[in-house]
């Protein structure tokens, strides 16, 4: 007769604050902040995909917090992602404290966890993948920071621990 087999226990995993909840299908929603435009993306853990969503108007001190709320409502995210535009050497510049803010906004009025995700050459990118996609340039303005904003997300889902999907 074959003996039983035996299963060691996992201990419970500890959530960490800084980390999205350690599910295979976590979603994600990520922006790449400016002041009049905000790029809206979407994305999960189980992919490890990022998509483009839309672009947000607003202004640096308010923006469309009610087109916003309806993406989280719609989306249910278990964590946001904010693209922190960083100087080429580190530094930070303006734009660095307005994202900052940002990202401190969202994480007081969503009570979701906020990753800052250094976004540098995010633009750059974007403009390349367009040109890439047969996109004309004069439609490049109204999905550029949307495809930032996909950009700075998947450069996070890449450094999510974990397999990549099969």
């Amino acid at each position: 007769m074959r003996a039983a087999p035996t299963y060691e226990k996992t201990p419970a995993l500890r959530p960490d604050i800084n980390m999205p909840k350690q599910t295979a299908t976590a979603t994600f929603l990520g922006f790449d902040y400016g002041e009049k435009y905000i790029g809206v993306a979407v994305g999960s853990r189980h992919t490890r995909q990022a998509e483009a969503l839309t672009t947000l108007r607003g202004s640096a001190k308010n923006p469309d917090w009610v087109r916003l709320s309806q993406l989280i409502e719609e989306w249910r995210p278990d964590a946001l992602v904010v693209g922190l535009p960083l100087n080429m050497d580190g530094s930070t510049n303006p734009m660095t404290r307005a994202a900052r803010a940002f990202g401190h906004r969202l994480k007081e009025r969503y009570n979701l966890p906020v990753h800052m995700v250094d976004e540098r050459l995010s633009t750059r990118v974007a403009r390349d993948i367009l040109n890439e996609a047969g996109v004309p340039m004069r439609r490049h303005k109204s999905r550029l920071d949307q495809v930032a904003a996909q950009t700075i997300l998947q450069a996070y889902l890449n450094e999510l621990p974990g397999e990549t999907p099969s």
